[in-house]
C-alpha cells in the first residue's frame, strides 16, 4: 500500500464493529513511524467547526491503522499534530 494522503477517506470499524468513514486531515512521520490525524466524515460534512473530534492513528508497514497504545506516544503525536493543524 502506498503513502496515505491528506484528504483520503477510509472506512474503519470502531470498537462496536460499526463502520465509520474517516478522512485524513494530516499526516506526519515521527521518528520513522507514519501517523495520521483523522476525523469522521460525518462531522466534517456537518461542519462542526471546533467540535470536530480528531483522533490519531499509527500506520503500520502494511498501511493498516493501529491504535496508539501509550499515553507517552499519544502526547508526542498529539503535540506534533497540534503544530501542523494550527498552521491554517
Amino acid at each position: 500500500m502506498g503513502k496515505i494522503e491528506v484528504g483520503e477517506v477510509f472506512t474503519i470499524s470502531d470498537e462496536n464493529d460499526q463502520e465509520q468513514e474517516v478522512e485524513v486531515l494530516a499526516e506526519l512521520n515521527i521518528e520513522g513511524t507514519q501517523y495520521v490525524a483523522v476525523s469522521f466524515v460525518e462531522d466534517i460534512q456537518e461542519d462542526a467547526g471546533d467540535d470536530i473530534d480528531i483522533f490519531f492513528l499509527k500506520v503500520d508497514d502494511d498501511g493498516d491503522f493501529e491504535a496508539i497504545e501509550s499515553d507517552e506516544e499519544f502526547d508526542k503525536v498529539s503535540s506534533a499534530f497540534d503544530e501542523v493543524l494550527e498552521e491554517d
